[in-house]
């Protein structure tokens, strides 16, 4: 009878128990993602019937037994990755003939990586990476990789990040590895020399990455032999030469990265027609000439990042045609002439840098208009003319438009007030100032009389004091007129309740609507929560948080005017069977909500946690981007404020004990981005205290993952392709949401890191 043990969560401790060596029919053992310690019994070591031992993300260390290699003849997965294991790999480890997966990187190995491992004709994956093995691959007896040429059916080879020394031997192209090997991690060791020309070879390749190394040379133009070739990164190292026109044949290539290199000469037109291409970075090497037009004509590129080179030459207007990129980075060049007013059509662009260059004339009114634009860096140039005052630029601070002489704007950006017509004569002016101030004392006098006969007629069934108005698309709307607006308040125009109010659609006019939350202040805490949502919201920007236009409020009235989402809410998009997201349109949700709780903890002068992160609180606009809304138990915080517990915050299921920090948001993020490619709540009756929602994606991950996508995100009739990088995306997502959600808030990453992570999940997903 087959025995498995699957105990993954994150609760474990202590040491792994010898008595599981007393299980000889166990075939699979599974102990991955706790804090188990100690030696692992060497009695597991012997369970010969063990297929899969799998001890990944714990805290274990010592040798691995000399015997490995006879005791368990069957094991064909073997996983130690991100512990403390030190010693040497024993060369009998190659006597493990089914081996198909061996990882054992993230640990203190050392000595050499043997050479039999070539013997283990089975193996596909081999990852060594982030070790201290210190092979000279100039010595016969140390230079591991051409033995690898035996494993015919190895796919994915990482040696990265260990102090390996010598030169890439050119009988790593040939043999099996030509045909089989996709992906060749090994980034940050000592490699030297040139890249071998039989790297050509390697046709089946996906993935070359050999940054942070001492490799010279030029980029052999046998590298068009890579047609499989989606993403290269050889940055940090000492190449040299041009670009050859070879490359433009990687008709899959879609991430280029040759950062800080010493490249120079002209970059070839036809690089920019490689359809796949997404990103590409080229900076710090010695570029030459004008930034090919075939750039600029590319609608698809996200991302360009050709800076501190020596490009010349104008931005031209065919700028307008990159309507994919999201970071634009050209500073430390010799660019000159103006900015193109075409950069205004640039909708998704995220960052933008400039600064450095010689370019001259105004900043063109149009990039106040770019709604997603969160970094613009125009410094060091001649650029004159005012400074616009909108859109993105209120977030704007002074660093990014220093030494530029000619500008002028807010003094918030260190520059002079620009210069206004106004009339020439003073006694004109005098004169002007008194007209304009007696009819402002006359619109006052006017405006206390009708609120004076308004209160007088008031019905006393509506509110016991005078009428107010609101600020509302520079209108002045009375009270009545919200309550004719929303039928008196009726269940007709609800859209949304809460234990604390509830939330109608107003409607002004056929083409005018707003959203108005109508606080309950017969309930305890609804008047807080008012208090909060203005506080927090007062002078808070972000394109993904709700709009807040203004606030209504009297002694029995609290109510905020927001701005209205016809969409609904994400909950109901997740769980209602008349909605259905696809899985870009969920990521593209969530990259919005990351961004926005980025804002929250890190872009805003005060320190913010939302504290009730959850689908009802996600709005979708018409264009189904989020805004994060529902502010009313919000913490405003500073460093001696961190005492606040949660226990009495947020809603059950989204929230982490502890005290109060961005990471209770991280935490909610997290369980959000579970619920939102899974459509289970974490209040789903299936959870209890002994399978919880993350240990039920932990039991799944990342083996088993498909297992608990939503079944509405699967298509039977996808190609192959298409359905491996939807796994290896949803996978990546899954495992940062396992991340989120760890128990250790110090161990949670922040909103930044989340945010750039799902931006390249994206990319990746998009590059399919």
């Amino acid at each position: 009878m087959r025995q498995v043990l699957i105990l993954s969560e994150y609760i474990f401790s202590g040491k792994i128990p010898s008595e599981i060596g007393l299980l000889p029919d166990l075939t699979w053992c599974r102990l991955s993602l706790n804090k188990l310690k100690g030696e692992v019994p060497s009695s597991v070591f012997n369970i010969s019937k063990l297929q899969s031992l799998q001890l990944l993300d714990n805290e274990l260390f010592g040798h691995l037994p000399s015997s490995i290699g006879k005791g368990l003849p069957n094991l064909e997965r073997l996983n130690l990755a991100n512990n403390q294991f030190n010693g040497s790999i024993p060369t009998s480890i190659s006597n493990l003939s089914k081996l198909t997966h061996l990882s054992l990187a993230d640990n203190l190995f050392s000595g050499h990586i043997p050479i039999t491992l070539g013997n283990l004709r089975e193996l596909q994956y081999l990852l060594l990476g982030r070790n201290w093995f210190t092979n000279d691959l100039s010595i016969p007896d140390q230079e591991f990789l051409t033995s690898l040429t035996n494993c015919k059916d190895l796919k994915l080879l990482y040696i990265g990040d260990n102090p390996i020394t010598g030169e890439l031997p050119k009988s790593i192209g040939s043999g099996n590895l030509s045909v089989g090997l996709q992906k060749l991690f090994a980034r940050s060791c000592r490699i030297k020399g040139t890249l071998p020309s039989d790297f050509g070879n390697l046709s089946s390749l996906i993935l070359l990455d050999l940054v942070g190394n001492e490799l010279r040379g030029p980029i052999p133009t046998a590298f068009q032999g890579l047609r499989s070739l989606q993403r290269l990164s050889l940055s940090q190292n000492q190449l040299q030469g041009a670009i050859s026109n070879s490359l433009c044949n990687l008709e899959r290539l879609y991430f280029v990265d040759l950062t800080q290199n010493k490249l120079s000469g002209k970059i070839p037109g036809c690089f920019g027609n490689i359809a796949s291409l997404r990103e590409i970075y080229l900076a710090e090497n010695a570029f030459t000439s004008n930034v090919p037009s075939t750039f600029w004509l590319n609608s698809d590129i996200q991302i360009l990042d050709l800076s501190k080179n020596l490009f010349n030459g104008s931005l031209p207007l065919q700028i307008g045609n990159m309507k994919s990129v999201i970071q634009l980075n050209l500073y430390g060049n010799q660019l000159s002439g103006g900015i193109p007013s075409s950069i205004g059509q640039l909708v998704n662009l995220v960052n933008l840098s400039l600064s450095e260059n010689k370019l001259q004339g105004p900043i063109p009114d149009s990039i106040a208009n770019l709604k997603s634009l969160q970094h613009l860096d125009l410094s060091c140039n001649n650029i004159s003319g005012e400074i616009p005052d909108r859109g993105p630029f209120i977030n704007f601070t002074s660093e990014f438009f220093k030494g530029n002489k000619g500008l002028c704007g807010a003094s918030r950006f260190n520059v002079t007030a620009c210069k206004r017509n106004t009339p020439k004569s003073s006694s004109k002016r005098r004169i002007l100032r008194g007209v304009l101030s007696a009819i402002f004392a006359a619109i006052v006098a006017t405006t206390i009389i009708i609120l004076f006969l308004r209160a007088r007629n008031r019905n006393s069934s509506l509110l016991s004091l005078s009428s107010f108005t609101i600020d509302f698309m520079h209108e002045k709307i009375s009270y009545y007129e919200i309550l004719r607006a929303t039928s008196n308040l009726s269940a007709r125009n609800l859209i949304g309740r809460s234990h604390i109010g509830s939330v109608y659609k107003a409607i002004f006019s056929p083409t005018s609507f707003v959203a108005i939350k109508v606080f309950n202040l017969d309930v305890q805490g609804a008047l807080q929560s008012f208090d909060i949502e203005c506080r927090v919201m007062r002078n808070i920007r972000h394109r993904n948080l709700v709009k807040i236009i203004t606030s209504c409020s009297n002694l029995d009235f609290k109510a905020l005017v927001m701005k209205y989402m016809p969409n609904g809410n994400l909950d109901k998009w997740i769980h209602s069977s008349n909605c259905l997201l696809n899985f870009r349109q969920r990521l593209g949700i969530m990259i919005d909500v990351a961004s926005a709780i980025e804002y929250l903890h890190h872009g805003y002068s005060s320190l913010i946690v939302h504290c009730d992160l959850k689908p009802s609180n996600v709005l979708l606009d018409e264009d189904m981007v989020a805004h994060v809304g529902d502010f009313g138990i919000a913490k405003l915080l500073t460093e001696d404020q961190l005492v606040v517990h949660t226990k009495n915050l947020g809603t059950i299921g989204y929230v982490a004990p502890g005290l109060v920090s961005t990471a209770v948001d991280v935490y909610s993020y997290g369980i959000l981005l579970i619920e939102t490619f899974t459509r289970k709540k974490p209040t789903n009756e299936m959870f209890s205290a002994e399978l919880t929602m993350k240990s039920w994606v932990c039991e799944s991950y990342p083996d088993s993952i498909m297992q608990i996508v939503d079944a509405n995100l699967l298509d039977a009739n996808i190609r192959e392709d298409v359905r491996a990088n939807f796994q290896r995306c949803f996978t990546l997502i899954m495992g940062l949401a396992l991340e989120c959600t760890t128990d250790l808030p110090e161990e949670r990453p922040n909103m930044k890191d989340v945010a750039v992570r799902l931006k390249k999940i994206k990319i990746e997903q998009q590059g399919q």
